[in-house]
């Protein structure tokens, strides 16, 4: 009933949308005097805010249609190449310069977990320069009929095998979150069945391989209530006039209202700010408001089998770790992986997957040889920073494609040496980044899954978290304030914390010893054997450090580019020509040198009301080596 009470409020809304619509054209029309004055801008303002917000937000579109390549800008077009009832395979046609090579070919694999495959548009973006990109598109639920039949993951797995299987071999595969498990499944059936198009590498992103390492509310949660609570809680059936009228699926309004209700403070702010640019004429401000929440908003359905199956098998029976994990009657070994290569990526701050559960995967996989396996951890990111934002544009995509020019076979590189290692397989991957920062974090990382803002546009984990608070939201139909408590981010907790501090010291303290302390790291940090006071002690002590952020600032603006352009006015075509083609053996950005600059575009994308695409960074210092044959 409350499927269908949702389609009922939202088709009686129409009369009113439609008012509001002629509402803000009147007042926005420059030959109607009020248009220039605040009282109509504030009508117009108002008229429009109501739309949005009553709205059913489609489908996004994509909207890639050019990047750099060689140099040049060339055009690119999304085309459906492969498509089945529930899913279809993108591919973004590059208009490539004559005479350039061959790139390798990458499969993304969009989660399906409540928002659409577009989500991962500023993903295939930065790949787009380097590699030839496909990409699944998934499909809404309700939008297919019920004579089309089931969606399960076991079908999910299928349409990832058919998928490799049309695109032939030495096809590079990415699990970005939720799929990270039906991708290594996929893997492990092909390369147990002897396939020749099993992946050449397989990068998997923030995945839930083994939730039991590090679980985080988000999977104590699924455990605690049990896969018949999610079957009686959140499943609902498709209402007329649906196509899919009569389908059993898990609703993607209760996945968004569960997304609100997290954070529901900071969309109420942020519409009120987008209301009062409308009235001060703020164009910019208002296009980005409008960017995040068009895709925001989108949401889909999906089947119920395949997500009651999908939180049964991963989040509360753990089977793929176990090896328990069936597939159309056959378990899963992946010890069968030998010849695909194995990438796996966590963010520092990932509050979803908790630490080394991603990493997980890199010990079940013990065949892969030493030289085919890396686990890295990107500082200064959370779950959706880990797939997009300026860290992953500067720093994970270019080891992404860095590894797939190693371990490719058909690409233009493939043909140069390949640095020599140990080819044993003793189930220990090369590891890189922040790990220790990671695992130092375990125990407060995934406490309360609503801290970090980026775990609400991620939805890239279909979480018992987010169910139970959706399902709790709908049934009582008003929104408590306990979220927005929740809501407060470790880094505003601790800079609370230091005001308090500060205040205390302020109290206790004299001012008049404050001076003494600053005085010679300002004027000479240089130690002084004449000063003797404690004070003196203490600005000797820290004056040598100081040295230490110069350094780390000059390297980051030296090797950095992204912070360049975040600062600076977007990159031309001719600075963006010379980061298009990989050069050879260049590494990625170190990772502490791209704290500084990042840290900006992480919290815009991290906020709930900020813009979730960042300007177009250079990739200057995002090239991966087109040596193809060396290991970043």
């Amino acid at each position: 009933m409350l499927y269908h009470f949702y389609e009922w409020n939202h088709a009686a809304l129409v009369p009113l949308r439609a008012a509001a619509d002629a509402t803000k054209l009147f007042y926005d029309n420059p030959l109607n005097p009020l248009s220039h004055l605040p009282v109509g801008r504030s009508m117009a303002a108002a008229a429009e805010l109501f739309e949005r917000v009553t709205r059913v937000y489609g489908k996004p579109e994509f909207g890639l249609h050019e990047t750099v390549v060689d140099g040049q800008r060339i055009p690119v077009q999304d085309k459906s190449v492969w498509q089945k009832p529930f899913g279809r395979l993108l591919h973004f046609e590059r208009e490539l310069p004559k005479r350039h090579g061959k790139d390798p070919r990458f499969l993304v694999v969009a989660p399906m977990s409540g928002h659409y495959a577009t989500l991962l548009r500023g993903t295939v973006e930065a790949l787009l320069p380097y590699a030839d990109v496909y990409i699944t598109d998934w499909r809404d639920a309700r939008k297919v009929p019920l004579a089309d039949g089931r969606f399960d993951l076991d079908d999910y797995v299928d349409y990832l095998i058919e998928m490799l299987q049309f695109l032939g071999p030495d096809t590079h595969v990415i699990g970005v979150c939720q799929p990270a498990v039906p991708v290594m499944m996929a893997v492990a059936r092909m390369e147990a069945d002897g396939d020749d198009c099993a992946p050449a590498t397989m990068t998997l992103m923030g995945g839930p391989i083994d939730t039991r390492i590090n679980p985080t509310s988000v999977n104590q949660l699924a455990e605690e209530k049990g896969i018949d609570w999610f079957r009686e809680s959140v499943v609902m059936t498709v209402p007329f006039p649906q196509p899919g009228v009569m389908r059993s699926v898990y609703p993607g309004f209760l996945q968004l209202t569960g997304f609100m209700s997290m954070n529901l403070d900071r969309h109420v702010t942020a519409h009120k700010d987008f209301f009062w640019h409308l009235v001060k004429d703020d164009g910019d401000s208002a296009d980005k408001h409008r960017e995040f929440y068009d895709e925001y908003n989108a949401v889909m359905d999906l089947t119920a089998e395949f997500y009651l199956q999908t939180v049964d098998e991963v989040f509360i029976k753990h089977s793929l770790p176990k090896g328990e994990m069936m597939h159309r009657g056959k378990r899963i070994d992946l010890t069968k992986i030998r010849r695909t290569a194995l990438l796996t990526v966590e963010g520092e701050n990932d509050d979803i997957s908790g630490v080394g559960q991603t990493e997980a995967a890199q010990h079940l996989c013990v065949n892969i040889p030493d030289d085919k396996r890396i686990h890295y951890v990107q500082p200064k990111v959370g779950h959706y920073g880990v797939f997009n934002g300026s860290r992953f544009r500067a720093e994970i995509c270019p080891r992404i494609v860095d590894f797939a020019l190693t371990h490719g076979a058909t690409h233009s590189a493939a043909s140069l040496p390949k640095r020599a290692q140990p080819a044993k397989g003793t189930g220990t991957p090369h590891r890189e980044g922040a790990v220790a920062e990671r695992e130092a974090k375990a125990e407060i990382l995934g406490k309360d899954a609503t801290r970090a803002g980026e775990t609400v546009l991620a939805g890239a984990v279909i979480s018992g978290a987010d169910v139970a608070k959706a399902a709790t939201a709908a049934a009582q139909a008003a929104m408590t304030p306990t979220p927005v408590k929740a809501a407060e981010t470790p880094a505003a907790a601790k800079s609370a914390a230091a005001a308090t501090t500060t205040a205390k010291a302020t109290e206790t303290k004299p001012a008049a010893k404050s001076p003494p302390a600053r005085k010679p790291v300002a004027r000479k940090p240089v130690a002084r054997k004449a000063a003797a006071k404690p004070a003196a002690k203490t600005a000797r002590a820290e004056a040598k450090p100081a040295k230490a952020p110069a350094r780390a600032k000059t390297r980051a603006a030296a090797n950095d580019q992204p912070a360049k352009t975040a600062k600076s006015a977007p990159a031309t075509s001719a600075r963006s020509a010379n980061a298009a083609k990989p050069a050879g053996a260049t590494p990625a950005a170190k990772p502490a040198d791209a704290a500084k600059p990042a840290q900006a575009a992480t919290a815009s994308a991290s906020a709930t009301a900020s813009e979730p695409k960042s300007a177009p960074a250079s990739t200057t210092a995002a090239k991966p080596g087109n040596s193809g044959n060396r290991q970043s």
